[in-house]
């Protein structure tokens, strides 16, 4: 006699729902590895999602070496603009050149624990209640659940995939590595750049030498990591998920129709909607901070690029220029990489640590702005971004 109890074979199982669809069955049966992301899905689409349309070749040894001559010079002027040391932590730097998926799968391990602690957040989600009793509503929470560690997994390795497609070097994600020996080129993407701008490819090379090794100094300090980088990991653990989204988008989904598999797709290429992120109350009384302090320490990379850059190009503002227009022009998958990080690179915050910078100097002069990086505790807070003075004045009574 059948059991028609509710706990019984009447209730739906995701399992079962998808077992007739072929891959989709084997897929869901891999999904709930690996903890809050499944990393090995995260990996495979990064490197799928930097293939882009042209070559990912290694590059030859020759444009190595060519990076290495250059790179001694950029260091030289870079070291005597900023006085900073590009050697972080007593380690001499080597410059590594690479494929666009080589740089995905790097940062990926790079953010790992970044990444996980994001997973980790999103997977918190409300026990609801209202599923009592409701079968289908109580297989579509499992099967949510079930699915995501590898909803996360495919959105981030995307994520990180399409940045890859783009990025110049390791700091085209404003945040320190955890290697500080090593700086990440890509040189396919840097040559193709030069040649879509009509500029020299050895100006274009030294230009990014010189950004990458100001990026390595400036943000591998100890005020930049209490300032930008705990920041961020306390944005990424304040998530309050919408733990019906997946389930709403899903609810209607005859699994027997023609159109199924199309449904899921549709459902599946929404960030949004996958990670269920919406963003907390707490995270908006952060996100003045973190804009605040990211916003003074990449204009404080950006004045010493142009001076450095000048010094050694004489034309280094044309790049920079072309770079940040660059910049702003980024893909959805990197303003979503950005949301998610708490990481508001709009034109209007690049703006804002210009003046900021700009306001420093005029009151303080030209050494002033190292003061941003010297101790914990001195970026700006957001008063202090809009009026200089202020900043300058705490500091002086410190």
């Amino acid at each position: 006699m059948a059991d028609d109890s509710p706990s019984g074979d009447d209730t739906p199982d995701p399992f079962k729902m998808f077992g007739s669809m072929g891959f989709l069955g084997d897929m869901m049966k891999a999904m709930g590895s690996q903890g809050p992301l499944n990393w090995d899905i995260a990996t495979q689409f990064a490197g799928l999602g930097a293939l882009g349309d042209s070559a990912d070749s290694q590059p030859d040894p020759t444009v190595r070496f060519a990076y290495n001559d250059l790179a001694r010079v950029a260091d030289m002027h870079v070291r005597d603009v900023s006085g900073l040391d590009t050697n972080v932590g007593g380690r001499a730097t080597e410059i590594l050149t690479t494929t666009r998926s080589e740089w995905a799968r790097r940062t990926l391990k790079d953010f790992r624990p970044l990444f996980t602690d994001l997973a980790t957040s999103l997977s918190q989600r409300d026990v609801d209640t209202d599923t009592d009793g409701d079968p289908m509503a109580a297989m579509m929470a499992s099967l949510s659940g079930l699915m995501a560690p590898a909803m996360v997994g495919m959105t981030v390795g995307g994520m990180v995939g399409a940045l890859a497609q783009r990025a110049f070097g390791q700091y085209d994600f404003p945040l320190p590595r955890a290697d500080t020996s090593e700086l990440l080129l890509v040189p396919s993407t840097i040559e193709n750049f030069a040649t879509d701008w009509s500029l020299a490819i050895d100006d274009v090379r030294m230009w990014v030498l010189i950004h990458e090794l100001t990026s390595h100094a400036v943000l591998n300090t100890a005020a930049v990591e209490d300032g930008i980088t705990d920041l961020v990991r306390r944005h990424v653990s304040l998530f309050k998920p919408d733990s019906s989204a997946v389930m709403d988008a899903l609810s209607g989904l005859d699994a027997s129709s023609s159109d199924a598999l199309e449904h899921i797709q549709k459902v599946f290429s929404d960030p949004t909607l996958i990670l269920g992120a919406v963003r907390s109350s707490a995270q908006e009384e952060l996100a003045p901070l973190l804009d605040a302090h990211v916003a003074a320490v990449l204009a404080y990379i950006d004045h010493i690029v142009d001076h450095a850059s000048q010094r050694v190009l004489g034309s280094g503002h044309t790049i920079a220029e072309a770079v940040r227009r660059r910049r702003l022009e980024a893909g959805k998958d990197a303003v979503f990489v950005e949301r998610l990080l708490g990481l508001h690179l709009t034109r209007q915050q690049l703006e804002r640590g210009a003046e900021f910078i700009r306001g420093v100097i005029e009151r303080g002069g030209e050494q002033a702005p190292a003061k941003l990086i010297q101790k914990v505790g001195n970026l700006p807070t957001p008063s202090e971004l809009e009026a200089p003075g202020l900043w300058l004045a705490r500091l002086e009574i410190q």
